[in-house]
């Protein structure tokens, strides 16, 4: 057995060699983040993350789609999510409807809290606090939201008259900045120009708001007292609202870019719709006969604690992508940074990285 083994050192074969992690020579979060990329597990990834996304945010042909699924809002991520936008770092966001509806009640001055675990679940749904996790949203919170999507259904009108995600996520945008009573996503999306797009859109807070909106309508145009309408003939009501506006719309901006990043938080609907533009543009190519450039995904970074071994899309890796035809490989470029974490815990880490070292270089 001896006689046929090589004891190489691994310098010869070209190995990266690891380095330990030397706090005393750190200065700042992002030499921080370089030296645990020269580390293992999560760190590394968390290092390589940090070098990926520099050299996305500094390519400037590079259009950058942010997902978003998870309570990231109720967690207090939403400022950060805010400054990517108002630094030009996102071009479009794909979110979930609830992590929306959450960031609208801090957009509007309205106020989160923590879970006391004294409480059980039957007091807090008599006080009407909704838990997630350790945080409560008050329903009282959801309810002024309502009034805003209300107001903003009345007296806005939608281009040929159908409601989009994006086109009721710009319109909130809009309000927002006008009102001016706090800082949140929609706004920040509306005064950079960034299409918000919530593709499961009626699994949400909002999606029921502008549900019992069109269902308000139907009551008012019928002229007739509420208690001589049917419930059946009252959930006939549908508003005006079509999600093809979304897919196309996101189709034609990711058209004309020359490379493509995707920065996902959480997994599910959000990351899966936003990935799928390739394939989308590969079928029409294929169906139609049109000779589509397919806008592959150049960069990816995810941070998601979701395993690889469950088989759904939420913890399935950028190189299983790679064979839905979603990204480019890594011999043809493609850069990816995959960290099994839980956000609240690294985002803010590595976004401070990140902005400390483009504000250094301006």
């Amino acid at each position: 057995m001896s006689g046929e083994r090589e004891f190489h050192d691994g310098r010869g074969d070209g190995l990266k060699p690891l380095r330990s992690l030397d706090l005393s020579s750190v200065n700042s979060f992002g030499e921080l983040l370089q030296a645990m990329s020269s580390t293992a597990f999560s760190g590394r990834r968390l290092g390589d993350a940090y070098d990926i996304l520099l050299e996305m945010a500094q390519d400037s042909d590079c259009k950058v789609v942010l997902t978003l699924s998870g309570a990231m809002t109720v967690a207090k991520q939403g400022s950060i999510i805010c400054d990517m936008i108002d630094r030009g770092l996102v071009h479009a966001v794909v979110a979930t409807g609830a992590l929306i509806a959450h960031g609208l009640t801090e957009s509007i001055g309205l106020v989160h809290y923590q879970y006391n675990p004294t409480d059980s679940d039957e007091t807090l749904y008599k006080k009407g606090y909704n838990r997630i996790y350790d945080t409560l949203e008050m329903e009282s919170n959801l309810n002024n939201v309502e009034k805003l999507v209300r107001s903003v259904l009345r007296e806005s009108q939608p281009e040929d008259g159908v409601w989009s995600s994006a086109r009721l996520c710009r319109a909130l945008g809009q309000r927002l900045s006008e009102i001016n009573e706090g800082r949140g996503i929609l706004r920040s999306a509306f005064e950079q120009n960034v299409p918000v797009f919530i593709p499961a859109f009626t699994d949400s807070e909002i999606g029921l708001d502008v549900s019992t909106w069109a269902m308000s309508e139907l009551i008012a145009r019928s002229g007739k007292p509420l208690e001589e309408l049917e419930q059946e003939e009252i959930l006939t009501a549908l508003p005006s609202f079509n999600p093809f506006l979304d897919l196309q719309e996101y189709a034609r901006l990711m058209r004309d870019a020359v490379t493509f990043g995707i920065f996902t938080i959480g997994g599910g609907v959000p990351r899966n719709w936003a990935q799928q533009v390739a394939p989308y543009y590969e079928i029409a190519n294929y169906r139609l006969g049109t000779e589509w450039k397919e806008p592959r995904f150049r960069y990816g970074i995810r941070i998601c604690p979701e395993p690889v071994h469950w088989g759904g899309l939420s913890g399935c890796t950028y190189s299983e992508g790679v064979s839905w035809g979603k990204f480019l490989s890594p011999q043809d470029g493609g850069r990816f940074a995959e960290v099994y974490s839980d956000a609240t815990v690294v985002l803010p880490l590595l976004m401070k990285a990140v902005f400390e070292k483009l504000d250094s270089q301006t």
